[in-house]
C-alpha cells in the first residue's frame, strides 16, 4: 500500500484498486482490439485484383459458405424490369378530331392558293412549301398547283377519310412510323399514283399517338416485377474453385472472392471501426457490471490480471488460428475458460466473462451468430454442470452436457441449412462431442495450475487435502490422536453450520480439520491428548510458560502447514481459530497467585492473533470454543446445551472476535441452531446393556512402557 493509500485508510486503498482495475480493463481492451483486427489484415490470405483483371493462380474457397449474390440479384432485377411493357393510356378520341380539323384547315388554306389569280406559281409553291403543321416538298406542291380540280377534290375528300381511318385505330409512340408506314395501302386504289404520293405525304405527319404513355403505372409494375425477384443464392463448398488461372475476373467472381474476405480492401475503416464499437460496448459491459456487483475477485490483482491474461489468450488464438475455419471453430474448447473461472471463483464470474468472450470470438466471422450461440450456450450448462467440481466425475458429466448441447445447437442452426449435407452436420456433432471433453480435461489443468498462483484451494485439492492418508492428517493421528479426534468432531460441527448459512463448507471442514496441528510439538500439554489418572504437564511450570506453551500451538501450525505446502486459506483457519484470546485459566490462575494482580501482563496470555477475517474461519472458531465446553461440562439436557452455545457465541461477540467478518444476526442464530442439533446427536444418552455372564478370560499383561 503507498504512503497515500495508508493515510486516506481504506478509502484510499478502495480508490486505487477502482483505478488498477480500470487501467486493466482499458489495456485488456486495446488488445482485445487488436486481436480483434490484425488476424484478419495479417494473417489473412488476400489477394490485390480487380474486374478485368487476369487471375494469376488458382484461388479455393476456403471454407463452404452461401450468400446473396448482389450482383446476380441486380441482373435479375434489371431483365425483370426489361419484360415490363410500358402501360399506355386508352386511345383518345379527341386527338384523332383534332388531327382531321387540322387536316382540314391544311386543304382549305391550299385551295385558297390555288385560287388566288394574283399570285404566281413559284409564289403558291413557297406559300404551300411553308406550311408548319405538314412538310410539303416542292415537287409535291407544283403537282398540288398543277393537278385539276376534279383531283384536288379527290385527294381532299381521301385524305380526311384515310386520316380519320388511321386515327380511330390505337397509335402508341412505340408504332407511329409503322402506322405511317401503311398509309400508301389504306388509300383507295382507284386514284393515280401521283395523287396516292399526294395524299401519303399530306397525312403521314398528322398522323401522331393517339394512346399516351403512362409513366406511373408503368413504374409501379416495375417496381412490383422488382420486389418479386428473390435474392439470388450463390453457394460455394469448401474446396470448390472460385477462379482458375488464367481466367478473366469478372464482377460476379469479384463479388464471390470479397464474400471469403479474399479481396485486399484498401480502406479498411468501415471493418477498424466496427471492431471498436464492439470491444468499446464489452467493455462498458464489464465495466459497469462489476462497478456495480463490487464482487471479491476485483480486489485482487492476481485474479484480475488472470481474468484478463485467460480472456486474451482464448481470444487471440480464436482470431489467428480457428475463425474463418469450417470444422475447426466447433472443436475450439472455449469452454474451458468458463469452466476454469467458475471453479477458482465462482459461476457469476464465469458466465460474464464467457458471454463476452462468445461475442468477440465469433464477431464478423460468416457463421457469426451461430456460433456466438455455439460458445455461449455449452459453456453456461457446463458451468452449471459442473456444480462444485469436487469430483472428477462432475468434470466428465460437465463434458457430456457441453458436447450433447452443442450437438443439439448444430442440429438446430444446420439442419435448414441447404448448404450443409448430412455428413457435415455428423463431422460437426463429432466435433462438438470432441469440444466438449477437451474444455473439460483443459479446464482440469488450467484450474489446477491457477490456483497454485493465485494461492486458492479449489474443491478438488480440498478433498485431496482432507484424505486421512495425508502426511500431516498421519502425523496428527499418531502423535496427538485425543487433537486429531478433537478436529475430526470440531469440522462435522462447522461444516454443518456452514452449509446451514451457505458459506463454503469444504473449506471450513478442510480448515477445521488442520487447525490444530500444531500442537503435535507438545500434544502432552493439551487435555485431550492426556491419559486420564496421569499427571498434568502444566503442574510443574509457571503460568506464563504455560500459556506460552499452549499458544505456541498456532505458530507451530503454520510452520507445519508450511512445510506440508498447505494452501494459505487452510493456514489461515489455524492463525485465526483462537483469534486474540487469552488463555483464560492461566490468566487467572495467574492473577490468583500473584501479589499484585495488576503487575500481570495480560499480553503474555493472548493469542497473536488475527481474529477471524472470513465467515469460514469464524465458524470455526465457534464450533473449537463450542466443542471444548460441551465436552468439558457435558450438559444433561437440551435446555443446558442451547445455554452452553448461546454462551459461547455472547462470549466471542463481547470480545469482538467476531467484528470482521460478514457474519450477520440472523446467522449466528443459524450457526447456534446447527450447533446444538449436531451435538444432540453426538452426545445423545445411550441405553445401559444389562450384563450377560462371560466365562472368565484370562487378561493379556501389557507393558507400560511398550503401550
Amino acid at each position: 500500500m503507498s504512503d497515500a493509500n495508508k493515510k486516506q485508510g481504506p478509502k484510499g486503498l478502495f480508490r486505487a484498486k477502482k483505478v488498477r482495475n480500470v487501467i486493466i480493463l482499458i489495456l485488456s481492451g486495446i488488445v482485445a482490439f487488436l486481436a480483434l483486427i490484425l488476424p484478419d489484415i495479417i494473417f489473412t490470405s488476400t489477394y490485390q485484383m480487380e474486374v478485368g483483371d487476369v487471375a494469376s493462380q488458382d484461388i479455393l474457397a476456403p471454407y463452404s459458405l452461401n450468400f446473396s449474390s448482389n450482383i446476380l440479384t441486380e441482373n435479375a432485377k434489371a431483365e425483370a424490369t426489361s419484360k415490363v411493357e410500358p402501360i399506355y393510356l386508352p386511345a383518345d378520341p379527341g386527338i384523332g378530331r383534332h388531327q382531321i380539323e387540322q387536316l382540314r384547315s391544311i386543304l382549305y388554306y391550299i385551295s385558297i392558293i390555288r385560287q388566288d389569280g394574283f399570285a404566281s406559281n413559284d409564289q403558291k409553291v413557297q406559300d404551300i412549301s411553308a406550311i408548319n403543321e405538314i412538310s410539303i416538298s416542292e415537287q409535291t406542291a407544283r403537282g398540288i398547283i398543277a393537278t385539276s380540280d376534279q383531283n384536288w377534290e379527290a385527294i381532299q375528300v381521301e385524305a380526311v377519310r384515310v386520316l380519320e381511318q388511321m386515327m380511330r385505330n390505337t397509335i402508341k409512340s412505340v408504332n407511329v412510323s409503322q402506322v405511317r408506314s401503311s398509309v400508301p395501302t389504306s388509300i383507295d386504289y382507284s386514284l393515280q399514283e401521283d395523287l396516292v404520293a399526294v395524299i401519303s405525304e399530306m397525312i403521314a405527319p398528322l398522323i401522331i399517338p393517339n394512346s399516351l404513355y403512362d409513366e406511373e403505372k408503368t413504374l409501379v409494375s416495375k417496381n412490383e416485377a422488382i420486389a418479386s425477384v428473390e435474392p439470388v443464392q450463390r453457394t460455394f463448398i469448401s474446396g470448390q474453385t472460385l477462379v482458375r488461372r488464367g481466367q478473366i475476373i469478372t464482377p460476379e467472381i469479384l463479388e464471390a472472392l470479397a464474400e471469403f474476405n479474399l479481396i485486399k480492401v484498401q480502406d479498411n475503416y468501415q471493418q477498424i471501426l466496427g471492431a471498436g464499437i464492439i470491444v468499446l460496448v464489452i467493455c462498458l459491459f464489464i465495466g459497469f457490471y462489476f462497478s456495480r456487483r463490487q464482487l471479491d475477485v476485483t480486489a485482487k490483482t492476481k485474479s484480475i490480471l488472470l481474468i484478463s491474461l485467460l480472456f486474451l489468450v482464448f481470444l487471440t488464438v480464436a482470431r489467428i488460428f480457428v475463425v474463418n475455419r469450417t470444422i475447426i471453430p466447433y472443436i475450439y474448447p472455449i469452454a474451458a475458460f468458463g469452466l476454469t473461472l467458475t471453479i477458482l471463483f465462482n459461476l457469476e464470474i464465469g458466465i460474464i466473462f464467457s458471454l463476452s468472450l462468445a461475442a468477440l470470438t465469433a464477431y464478423g466471422s460468416p457463421k457469426g451468430f451461430d456460433l456466438t450461440v455455439f460458445y455461449m450456450l455449452p459453456s453456461f450448462i457446463g458451468m452449471l454442470m459442473i456444480g462444485k467440481a469436487r469430483r472428477i466425475a462432475s468434470f466428465f458429466t460437465s463434458a457430456l452436457a457441453i458436447g450433447l448441447i452443442g450437438v443439439g445447437i448444430v442440429l438446430a442452426y444446420r439442419l435448414p441449412d441447404s448448404v450443409t449435407d448430412w455428413i457435415g452436420i455428423a463431422t460437426l456433432s463429432t466435433a462438438s462431442i470432441v469440444n466438449g471433453l477437451i474444455s473439460a480435461g483443459l479446464a482440469l489443468f488450467l484450474q489446477y495450475i491457477f490456483s497454485q498462483w493465485l494461492d486458492i484451494v479449489t474443491p478438488l485439492q480440498l478433498i485431496d487435502l482432507t484424505r486421512a492418508d495425508h502426511p500431516l492428517l498421519q502425523l496428527l493421528l499418531k502423535n496427538a490422536p485425543g487433537t486429531y479426534q478433537h478436529s475430526l468432531m470440531v469440522s462435522n460441527l462447522a461444516e454443518n453450520a456452514a452449509e446451514a448459512i451457505n458459506a463454503n463448507a469444504l473449506l471450513v471442514r478442510t480448515g477445521a480439520i488442520f487447525h490444530d496441528c500444531g500442537k503435535i510439538a507438545n500434544p502432552q500439554y493439551f487435555i485431550e491428548n492426556q491419559i486420564g489418572e496421569k499427571i498434568d504437564s502444566h503442574d510443574d511450570i509457571d503460568f506464563v510458560k504455560s500459556a506460552a506453551t499452549i499458544i505456541q500451538h498456532v505458530s507451530d501450525g503454520v510452520d507445519l502447514a508450511r512445510k506440508h505446502r498447505l494452501p494459505t486459506q487452510v493456514i489461515d483457519f489455524m492463525r485465526e481459530h483462537h483469534g486474540t484470546l487469552m488463555t483464560r485459566y492461566q490468566y487467572s490462575q495467574a492473577v490468583k497467585s500473584a501479589e499484585d494482580p495488576e503487575l500481570v501482563d495480560s499480553s503474555l496470555f493472548r493469542y497473536p492473533g488475527p481474529s477471524p477475517r472470513s465467515k469460514e474461519t469464524a465458524l470455526l472458531m465457534l464450533a473449537d470454543g463450542v466443542e471444548a465446553r460441551t465436552r468439558a461440562e457435558l450438559p444433561r439436557d437440551d435446555d443446558l446445551l442451547k445455554a452452553l452455545i448461546n454462551k459461547v457465541i455472547h462470549y466471542l461477540l463481547d470480545e469482538g472476535q467476531l467484528k470482521d467478518t460478514d457474519l450477520t444476526l440472523k446467522d449466528l442464530e443459524i450457526v447456534a441452531v446447527s450447533f446444538f442439533n449436531t451435538l444432540r446427536r453426538i452426545y445423545h444418552p445411550r441405553i445401559k446393556y444389562p450384563e450377560i455372564k462371560q466365562p472368565v478370560i484370562e487378561a493379556i499383561p501389557l507393558d507400560d512402557n511398550k503401550v
